[in-house]
Formats: C-alpha cells, structure tokens, sequence
C-alpha cells in the first residue's frame, strides 16, 4: 500500500501547479484522499479533502477558490490544482487515504505518502 505524491516544484507567486497523488498496492476507489501540508517550522494542516466518488470536498478556508480538488478513479489517482499561488504556500504537500466518507483532521487518515515540495518565490 503506497501513495506517492509528485508534481510540485518552484513557481512565481501568482502561478499554478498541479499536483498528483498516485496509489500503488490499493485502489483508491474506496477512499477518501486529503491533501495536507507543512511549512517549515510550522505544524502539518489539512488542505483540501474529496470523498471516494468525487461528490464531496473540503477545502480550508486559506485555500478556499484558489485550489481545487479532484480524483480520476479510472486512473487511481487524485489531483490538486493549485492557482493563485502566494509566498505563504510553501510546503511539503502530502496526500493521505481515510476510509471516512470525508475528514480534514490528520488522526483520521489512515495512509500517508511521501510528499512533495511546493515553493513559491515573490
């Protein structure tokens, strides 16, 4: 059971990433997949969160309209966009499994990969 997070890099502030978070030994179909992150220094917050069919999300209020959460079942693989990048965003972003039909709080995720890292400059 493995996720594998990818996709992020250094970006201008104001720009887009996407990111993707790619199950290898599971199928994701059964599970809800949350996008947290860490800044350095600073503890890991939840992102973003979608339910296992795609009908329901959560987003934090710091990234409500700019990043949108999404999954390809077909493909076994869910997807952050990211637009309107800001300094702040900076992280290690990290994607987890829960078999929750939704949640946001660290405890509740059950599977963790590796993340990625995220920079955005000014």
């Amino acid at each position: 059971v493995q996720l594998q997070a990818s996709g992020g890099g250094l970006v201008q502030a104001g720009g887009s990433l996407r990111l993707s978070c790619a199950a290898s030994g599971f199928t994701l179909d059964y599970y809800a997949i949350g996008w947290f992150r860490q800044a350095p220094g600073k503890e890991r917050e939840g992102v973003s969160c979608i339910n296992s069919s795609g009908g329901s999300t959560y987003y934090a209020n710091f990234v409500k309209g700019r990043f949108a959460i999404s999954r390809d079942n077909a493909k076994n693989t869910v997807y952050l966009q990211m637009n309107s990048l800001k300094p702040e965003d900076t992280a290690v972003y990290y994607c987890a499994a829960t078999t929750l039909y939704i949640a946001s709080r660290e405890s509740d995720f059950d599977f963790w990969g590796e993340g990625t890292l995220v920079t955005v400059s000014s």
